[in-house]
């Protein structure tokens, strides 16, 4: 069940999701880092199957069976296979993007929920949404450059990953009415554990030292706690509240690009981040002035 709206509620929704973007900016940051000397299948399967064992360890004993229990399991099996496919495309893509580029491009999630959810409520967007949506993939345009030699194919996985994550976002708040935020985490992560174990055994390379596996480790850690945050700020606030705070995610994913990789965004990715920002803002102030 949702928590009752209030001023009080609506602070801890923003303090969860303010802490779940940073936690997802040092995930992002350590793939980065270990996609560098590790293959892309390994690291997205140490990333669930190290989220499904810090979840059971610290879960279980809590919750004991009702961790697993849901009468939504063809949605978790669903946001498995989503998971899986997004943090595939996003580790794929971070190989060859500064940080800061795949954050501005993840950043359209809100604009693509806005077109999503309204095919699906069959809610009609006026010229002022039409207007923000058309901006908004402007900016992306100014991000991705199609027409300069800066272009790297994997800039079409992080736009499709960030229409992966608005889909997968839209079936978060849908359980968050129905299923504790523990199992929301849990169940996707371990079934996207046992879907990719064939993969990764075919690929397995043995991480080198301590500091690789410990970072590896860290990948579940940071995951498995973000997505629970983020489940359970869906209770304490409606999404139109905590969603704008989704873009101090840009500023994490500079700092963190130029301390450990010596990434300096140019300025057309500056400029088209701040258009598919502000694109976002207006579509938030929107829906909040609805309700």
């Amino acid at each position: 069940m949702h928590y009752a709206d209030s001023a009080r509620n609506r602070l801890i929704a923003i303090g969860l999701v303010s802490l779940c973007f940073l936690l997802f900016s040092l995930l992002d940051g350590s793939a980065k880092w270990l996609v560098k000397a590790m293959p892309v299948m390994m690291v997205v399967w140490l990333r669930f199957v190290t989220h499904a064992v810090f979840a059971t360890v610290l879960l279980y004993p809590i919750k004991k069976n009702l961790l697993f229990k849901t009468k939504h399991l063809r949605w978790h099996l669903a946001r498995s296979v989503m998971f899986m496919l997004m943090t595939g495309m996003n580790f794929w893509a971070l190989q060859y993007l500064q940080l800061t580029v795949t954050a501005s491009i993840f950043f359209t999630t809100p604009i693509i929920i806005a077109l999503v959810s309204a095919r699906i409520l069959n809610e009609r967007l006026d010229a002022g949404r039409w207007l923000a949506i058309l901006a908004g993939f402007a900016g992306v345009l100014v991000i991705v450059h199609p027409w300069s030699a800066e272009f790297h194919p994997a800039m079409v996985l992080a736009v499709a990953n960030a229409a992966l994550y608005a889909l997968f976002n839209l079936m978060t708040r849908h359980l968050a009415a129905y299923d504790p935020p523990e199992t929301i985490q849990y169940l996707p992560a371990v079934g996207a554990a046992i879907g990719l174990a064939p993969f990764a055994i075919a690929v397995w390379e043995w991480p080198e030292g301590w500091l690789e596996w410990t970072v590896a480790c860290l990948l579940g850690v940071l995951g498995g706690t973000g997505h629970y945050l983020l489940a359970l700020a869906h209770r304490y606030a409606p999404a139109s509240v905590t969603a704008p705070f989704l873009y101090q995610q840009v500023f994490y994913m500079a700092l963190f690009g130029y301390l450990l990789f010596g990434d300096v965004p140019s300025p057309h990715v500056w400029f088209g981040s701040a258009i598919v920002v502000a694109s976002g803002l207006y579509l938030f102030a929107r829906e909040r002035a609805k309700h």
